[in-house]
């Protein structure tokens, strides 16, 4: 039974008249701007679930993570340091004065041991070319340049 008369009806097609008559698509600008704000918010939102994710692992490992208790013992006891041969003996606890010879170390009297490692040094002689005549530009003159006036 077609009811051609009901006035909710008509009311419903004159509104989706008027509806399509005046819905239009928005320019493109205004849906790229819709998009990136979304994007920027995604982004926004990412970085900062990241953030706790850094902070809360941070926690975690430093509750995690033994204290310092203290200073670190060595393995092993130290065993105890016996005076080096070279050092002067203590000055008797009698004299109030140190004598000369009691407060400087003893001298060692032996010279040191020739060094044949070391090149001698030869700066009297210029470098020489291999067909024996001395280049000018490396040789050294025992007076500075003068100037010419």
């Amino acid at each position: 039974m077609p009811d051609s008369h009901d006035p909710l009806r008509s009311l419903f097609r004159e509104a989706a008249s008027a509806g399509q008559a005046a819905s239009t698509t928005p320019p493109v600008a205004v849906i790229e701007r819709r998009g990136e704000r979304h994007r920027r918010h995604r982004i926004v939102g990412i970085a900062a679930a990241c953030l706790l994710v850094l902070a809360g692992s941070g926690a975690a490992l430093s509750a995690f993570l033994p204290q310092d208790p203290g200073p670190t013992l060595p393995a092993t006891t130290p065993s105890p340091v016996a005076p080096s041969p070279t050092s002067a003996p203590p000055p008797p606890s009698h004299s109030t004065t140190p004598t000369l010879n009691s407060a400087l170390p003893p001298r060692n009297t032996t010279p040191p041991p020739p060094s044949s490692t070391v090149p001698p040094r030869n700066t009297t002689a210029p470098p020489t070319d291999p067909t024996g005549t001395v280049d000018p530009s490396t040789s050294m003159s025992p007076t500075p340049p003068q100037s010419l006036r």
